[in-house]
């Protein structure tokens, strides 16, 4: 991956922003912050934030560099290969390693996190559930 020094301040207020059906699951509003724009889509950095009834996204996994998740409000409660299940609740961080299969299960109603990742076009592939 190629690194882009960065040479214009990024600076976007909250009432700057705008929440809007932008990302890749329907039940969640997403809020980008420029950052894609400003490293020419080496990263981006939105937003999400519950909206509708959860549902569970499947069995899926991510190809790309980085996937860091910060949580700033509820929980989200997810599976992951290998059996582990984690409630990962406000003030948690989450990076998710590419490849790695995962099912989002459910999430509180106030539920809202902050995700980076690399690139800012992440991939997500279904597939079935790990053995």
């Amino acid at each position: 991956m190629k690194s882009t020094a960065m040479t214009e301040l990024l600076c976007q207020q909250l009432a700057d922003g705008e929440f809007g059906k932008t990302g890749r699951r329907s039940f969640f509003e997403y809020r980008e912050t420029g950052l894609g724009q400003l490293t020419d889509g080496e990263y981006r950095a939105q937003v999400m934030r519950a909206t509708d009834v959860m549902e569970a996204t499947g069995w899926h996994y991510h190809e790309c560099d980085l996937q860091f998740v910060y949580i700033l409000n509820g929980w989200v409660d997810l599976e992951f290969e290998g059996g582990r299940t984690e409630r990962v609740s406000a003030g948690a961080a989450l990076s998710i390693p590419s490849g790695m299969i995962h099912n989002e299960i459910a999430c509180s109603q106030d539920f809202e996190a902050l995700e980076v990742v690399a690139p800012a076009e992440m991939v997500t592939v279904p597939c079935g559930p790990p053995e």
